[in-house]
């Protein structure tokens, strides 16, 4: 199939390379050929017009030059729409060629990875968008120290923007972070998989002043967005819930409850020693009044099985009542 598909782009290639020769003629006769799309678009859509369409099956490699007009890009009425020159340079040797065989590249390619580098390709997008609030953190961020190009996620000349999507965008996000593709295949997991979030709820891609690219300053800020009854104010707070959230919980999915990164008590001990045979004061000898002298619910073994500590801590992210705990009878505590 690959083998194909290759036989059909060389042939594809060909066939616009001759076809862009007798077009460059009758641009050279017709030097008053008008704009298809965009301002200035004639010198361009001379040659690459709707004969320069690829096969459906090549429409993720190539996804036509004249499908921009469909798009923000294409518009018109709009004044910061951009010509072909802004987004791929003037292109004086391609654009004068005069040749027979394959004319040279434009002065930016955005078709495959590694004719034009990273950076070069991100120039002719920051020209125009690195005066929006979205973008003005994008040079030093994760994404662009790691060559991460604007196009790698963007279809410029596609009406789906698959990444512009909530539906699909976690699918363009998923072919880089394979490891939050498995945690969202797990049972507990925020709705992305079914099409109610999307990555860019939580995360600017384009870069942020928070850790993780968190759209918020914080990660506890950005979860606060969404789930504002954990913020209180409380008069006990518990202290990683103003620290970071994921600490207890795996935003991207678990296996746990309530994203959980373990099973209770078990995460609760991982911070908290597990508590004693007995209460202090207790003795481990003959039963005492109303007492069997049996370890009973105190043993932490016992409380370990019996996943205890949420029977009395209910309010685990912050409570107006002592060690995060909902009123209870006294007796409970003798």
């Amino acid at each position: 199939m690959k083998f194909l598909r290759s036989i059909g782009l060389m042939l594809a290639l060909s066939g616009v390379a001759g076809y862009a020769t007798t077009a460059h003629a009758e641009r050279e006769m017709n030097p008053e050929a008008k704009d298809l799309i965009l301002k200035g678009d004639a010198k361009c859509t001379g040659c690459h017009d709707e004969a320069d369409e690829p096969e459906p099956s090549m429409l993720e490699l190539h996804p036509g030059v004249l499908r921009i007009g469909k798009t923000k890009h294409g518009t018109k009425a709009d004044g910061r729409t951009p010509t072909c020159t802004d987004c791929h340079g003037e292109s004086l040797d391609h654009l004068n060629y005069k040749g027979s065989d394959k004319p040279p590249r434009p002065d930016r390619v955005f078709i495959k990875p590694g004719l034009s580098s990273a950076e070069v390709r991100n120039a002719a997008c920051s020209s125009c968008h690195a005066k929006d609030i979205q973008r003005s953190h994008w040079a030093g961020s994760v994404h662009d120290t790691r060559g991460v190009a604007c196009n790698d996620c963007h279809k410029i000349h596609s009406a789906e923007d698959r990444v512009r999507d909530k539906r699909t965008q976690a699918e363009v996000c998923y072919t880089c972070h394979k490891q939050q593709r498995t945690a969202m295949n797990k049972p507990s997991h925020h709705p992305v998989p079914e099409g109610k979030m999307s990555c860019s709820d939580c995360h600017n891609a384009h870069g942020s002043v928070g850790p993780k690219l968190m759209k918020r300053d914080s990660v506890v800020e950005t979860c606060y967005t969404c789930h504002m009854e954990k913020r209180g104010p409380f008069v006990h707070n518990h202290q990683p819930v103003d620290e970071d959230c994921s600490i207890c919980h795996e935003p991207h999915g678990t296996v746990t409850e309530s994203l959980l990164k373990a099973r209770p008590p078990f995460l609760c001990q991982s911070c908290h020693t597990p508590h004693g045979a007995f209460p202090p004061g207790v003795a481990t000898g003959p039963a005492g009044p109303g007492l069997s002298g049996q370890p009973g619910w105190w043993n932490s073994s016992a409380i370990t099985q019996g996943r205890g500590c949420l029977n009395c801590h209910t309010q685990v992210h912050g409570s107006n009542n002592p060690g995060l705990a909902t009123p209870t009878p006294q007796r409970l505590f003798r």
